[in-house]
């Protein structure tokens, strides 16, 4: 499968950078769209609150790719790792990065890698005791 050994949450990240640095937007709390709600209440839906709902779906699909052992996904695991740490630096040193749905996506980027490693290490675990109880003998 492709997709493997691309980590995902680069998409929202770029589609962020794509908005801040080319079209020059730096309001994400206009309104997109107004839902009437079935209390009578309007639900205002933002370009963060999209962004932010796309970046959590796709943190899904990561800790689903999490599950897999070998080394498309360690190297998954270390680009994950690369993408956080490109973000906090955007995040610390550029001026338009210093947004609150920017912060967000990089505390998305931040529970993949915590959980994908995680993940990974449970799931090995469970690997290596299965190998194990294979060898165990009865006398």
């Amino acid at each position: 499968m492709f997709l493997i050994g691309f980590p995902l949450l680069i998409i929202p990240f770029a589609i962020y950078n794509i908005f801040a640095f080319l079209f020059g937007v730096t309001d994400w709390t206009g309104p997109v769209v107004s839902v009437h709600i079935v209390s009578g209440a309007q639900w205002s839906i933002s370009w963060s609150d999209l962004l932010i709902g796309f970046g959590i779906f796709v943190l899904f699909a990561e800790m689903l790719k999490a599950t897999r052992i070998g080394m498309r996904s360690i190297i998954d695991h270390m680009l994950s790792m690369v993408i956080f740490v490109a973000m906090l630096l955007e995040f610390l040193l550029v001026q338009r990065a210093a947004t609150s749905p920017f912060f967000l996506l990089m505390l998305i980027a931040f529970v993949d890698v915590l959980g994908g490693f995680t993940i990974t290490i449970r799931t090995a675990e469970r690997d290596i005791n299965l190998a194990a109880a294979d060898k165990i003998v009865s006398s």
